[in-house]
């Protein structure tokens, strides 16, 4: 049941982080109760172009008006390895349950051959360089917002600033999405089930339909769209690496605006071959496996990054995951 006595989280004018003023401490203060008591926020003053983002909306409406035959042309099973493309509705499962929203799955533009899963190419419509251009543009400036509020969690936890640039995120993991939740869903199902987001950091984008819920200590509330902010919410590898003194927060989406619905989730996560090492601090907090959603620990894991991102990715595509990794 959605919570009416609470419906709204924190707003963060991130401004001073990206020229580091002074006042920088005051927004990392903001971040650091942002975190521990909701693991949610928005994010206001970040700087991204509103022409840039209507453009990369209008065009992702083109996109997903299509009928599934042309745009099964840039598959998922066609990006190999690099994991890039397009999935149809009921193509992404979440609990083993199948999503009622269609996507496209982007990275950064790398060489088509690399060496790594979930690098490579990323895949678009043939003879549209202006989705191409625009999806690009867009990647590339919400790359730098991710360095500038991992900045401010750096500081929010009393690290030098560039903690996280530094063991992790110099050459961050940038997994982008572009998600249509159609309008002709069943209104009683999800467009995506409970979850938490794998990495360190999400930043949202949504359109004006709403359907986002997050799940508070005090209930499930809504997290609806506000003009030119962005929802930021952290992810299980920084609950990993803070301890569970920052905690990946459970969201889910239920579309029952009558009308198409878009997303942007875009992922800023650690390097693939970083090493997961917990930030020493003085606290000890209970491990919240038992009130999960998967009933897992993500403060048993060990290894890299990378290790941890394959086993979550195969659940989300089985059948894709049998076939090229």
């Amino acid at each position: 049941m959605i919570n009416a006595m609470q419906t709204s989280l924190p707003i963060i004018n991130i401004y001073p982080l990206r020229s580091m003023t002074s006042d920088s401490a005051q927004v990392a203060a903001q971040l650091h109760q942002a975190c521990c008591e909701h693991g949610f926020f928005y994010i206001a003053g970040h700087g991204i172009d509103e022409n840039l983002q209507l453009r990369l909306e209008q065009l992702s409406r083109e996109f997903f008006a299509h009928k599934v035959e042309a745009k099964m042309q840039i598959a998922m099973a066609r990006g190999g390895k690099a994991w890039r493309g397009y999935f149809p509705v009921g193509g992404e499962l979440t609990s083993g349950q199948p999503d009622w929203k269609e996507g496209l799955y982007f990275g950064a533009e790398l060489e088509a051959n690399h060496s790594l899963p979930l690098h490579g190419a990323n895949l678009f419509p043939a003879d549209w360089p202006e989705f191409r251009t625009t999806v690009l543009a867009y990647s590339a400036a919400m790359t730098e917002l991710g360095h500038t509020i991992m900045r401010g969690m750096a500081l929010s936890l009393g690290l030098t600033a560039d903690y996280f640039a530094r063991r992790y995120t110099s050459d961050p993991l940038i997994l982008f999405r572009i998600f249509n939740y159609p309008a002709n869903a069943d209104a009683s199902g999800w467009g995506v089930g409970e979850h938490t987001d794998y990495g360190l950091l999400t930043i949202l984008k949504q359109d004006d339909c709403g359907g986002l819920q997050v799940k508070t200590r005090a209930g499930w509330i809504e997290a609806p769209p506000i003009p030119n902010t962005f929802v930021c919410n952290i992810g299980d590898m920084l609950d990993r690496l803070t301890g569970g003194l920052y905690r990946s927060t459970p969201h889910r989406v239920r579309n029952i605006s009558g009308r198409d619905r878009l997303s942007f989730p875009f992922f800023f996560d650690p390097n693939w071959q970083a090493k997961i090492e917990p930030i020493a601090h003085n606290l000890t907090i209970p491990d919240d496996r038992a009130e999960r959603w998967d009933q897992a620990s993500v403060h048993d894991f060990r290894g890299t990054y990378g290790e941890y991102l394959l086993r979550k990715v195969s659940k989300v595509f089985p059948q894709l995951q049998r076939k090229v990794l």
